[in-house]
């Protein structure tokens, strides 16, 4: 079978390779078919896909949108997309912009605790100037806050807890129009992650679907393997198409490498089924 994985993350958000090492990355680790889907950012594209032709890797041009959905925050894949559509290009300047504001916000939070200068700490580990949480989680592990990345977001950067800054990203009908204007195929990401109880996952996937998403990524690297055959039920619920992603930020920040990411369950329909690139692939 194929080797797909429609979830990744380069220096260009917060990942810790560039595109161009990713891409010979998942060469290493047999992936054919790559998607490039950095947070709120499309600009590593060009370079991804200048090295997947050299190792032979279909690359697939993405984004991974934050959202704001019910006071919670969710991310969605846009996958396939132009990434040079000036309508997504406008709603992804948006959000990135705002990420400025949240950044000094997580900074003075944790100034209040006692920990300094973690603005600059976070811009040394934010390569291409976008800064998130990942890039202070990593300033704080270095600084001997917390062992790892698990340990660090369960202490300093979850609700409830110091440098936890609430935050308004994208509505879920403005990233789902931005995607779809490109061209490009929403899948909601990860959502196992979201701790949505049966009555929420079921309203969020009622209006995705009835706002244009396609798809629910079932295997996932923030997934259980338990999960799996949950996300397939509710993907077969609601007509969505099936995606899977290693979700790959690097090695030891990553839940799950490219080369162990399973197959999608048997009775999924895959949200590549008729994507030419990938069917001339597996021709």
């Amino acid at each position: 079978m194929i080797k797909v994985d429609l979830h990744s993350h380069s220096t260009i958000s917060d990942g810790l390779m560039t595109p161009s090492a990713l891409v010979s990355h998942a060469a290493a680790q047999g992936v054919q078919v790559l998607a490039l889907t950095d947070h709120d950012a499309v600009s590593g594209i060009d370079e991804a896909r200048a090295a997947a032709l050299e190792h032979n890797i279909t690359l697939i041009a993405g984004t991974e949108i934050s959202v704001t959905w019910r006071n919670r925050t969710l991310h969605i894949l846009g996958l396939r997309i132009d990434p040079e559509h000036p309508v997504l290009l406008q709603g992804l300047t948006r959000v990135r912009d705002s990420r400025a504001g949240r950044a000094q916000s997580i900074a003075n939070e944790l100034d209040k605790i006692g920990i300094q200068n973690s603005l600059e700490g976070a811009r040394q580990h934010a390569s291409e100037g976008i800064i998130g949480r990942t890039h202070f989680a990593r300033f704080l592990i270095a600084n001997g806050h917390a062992k790892d990345m698990k340990t660090v977001f369960k202490r300093y950067l979850v609700k409830g807890k110091p440098g936890y800054v609430p935050h308004l990203w994208a509505s879920l009908e403005e990233a789902l129009s931005w995607i779809l204007a490109a061209g490009g195929s929403p899948v909601i990401a990860h959502p196992g992650r979201y701790d949505l109880g049966r009555t929420l996952i079921n309203e969020l996937l009622s209006e995705f679907k009835q706002l244009g998403g396609v798809g629910l990524e079932v295997v996932s690297g923030s997934h259980h393997p338990d999960q799996y055959g949950q996300y397939a039920e509710l993907a077969r619920q609601y007509g969505l198409l099936a995606s899977r992603g290693s979700d790959y930020h690097g090695p030891g920040h990553s839940y799950m490498s490219m080369k162990s990411l399973p197959d999608l369950p048997s009775q999924c329909q895959p949200v590549w089924h008729d994507w030419e690139e990938v069917l001339a692939r597996a021709a």
